[in-house]
């Protein structure tokens, strides 16, 4: 997360860091605004509500919930490195996998305009 919210406050962007204990400082350097909620795991569920989209890094346990999470929500989901979630046939995923960093921003960000257009399509 620290290398993420690095990368974003580099780009100019601000970061958000939904905490699961109950002190701010236990955020990283990088983060614009520390939110503690003292929820622990059950964060995972308020960080995925919150986002517009979810790039999932790593296969730990939380990275799996939020991964559940964001499925459940309909959330646009691509993965670095990460779990695979199958339905149908072979290679069939509903994680769209990407290979860099990069990538994974660069598909994530289409992937949010295309859903504020329609967004806005089926608002007017």
């Amino acid at each position: 997360m620290e290398a993420a919210c690095r990368g974003a406050q580099q780009a100019g962007g601000l970061t958000v860091g939904i905490l699961p204990g109950t002190d701010p400082d236990d955020g990283n350097t990088y983060l614009s605004l520390a939110l503690p909620t003292g929820l622990g795991q059950a964060r995972n569920a308020v960080v995925i509500q919150a986002s517009e989209a979810v790039i999932a890094i790593g296969g730990g346990h939380g990275t799996l919930s939020e991964i559940g999470h964001a499925l459940k929500g309909g959330k646009p989901l691509l993965g670095l490195s990460t779990w695979q979630a199958s339905r149908g046939g072979p290679g069939e995923s509903e994680i769209a996998i990407a290979q860099t960093a990069e990538e994974a921003v660069e598909q994530t960000l289409k992937a949010v305009r295309q859903r504020r257009s329609q967004r806005e399509r089926h608002a007017g």
